[in-house]
């Protein structure tokens, strides 16, 4: 078991997450809960680099829609970086790769 870590960092376009760990059924809440707490303003973008991710079940991907939909609650935007190969592939079984727009880094997903 490895436990979860997120940090906190910020770009030019918006707050940035660092996911590391696993998101799963006993730290999702942890993501859940840490989103609401980072100020986002209208047009920014809320990045979860999720490049240090081990693992991630369905707990874990009702936590990022939690985060979506909070950011759009807040008129702000949010993109997944890093995203690990074995959870981009059930990203895409669910459809989820046509919510969240995917990016093969943090640079890239940060970009003006």
């Amino acid at each position: 078991m490895s436990p979860l870590k997120i940090t906190t960092g910020y770009a030019a376009t918006g707050p940035v997450l660092k996911v590391l760990g696993e998101l799963d059924y006993d730290n999702a809440p942890e993501l859940s809960e840490l989103v609401p707490t980072i100020p986002l303003r209208p047009g920014q973008c809320l990045v979860l680099d999720l490049g240090g991710m081990v693992f991630c079940d369905s707990s874990g991907l009702s936590a990022l829609i939690a985060a979506h939909r909070h950011t759009q609650a807040a008129r702000a935007d949010i993109a997944l970086a890093a995203v690990p190969a074995h959870t981009l592939r059930i990203l895409r079984i669910v459809g989820l790769d046509q919510i969240f727009p995917i990016h093969p880094d943090t640079a890239s997903a940060t970009a003006p």
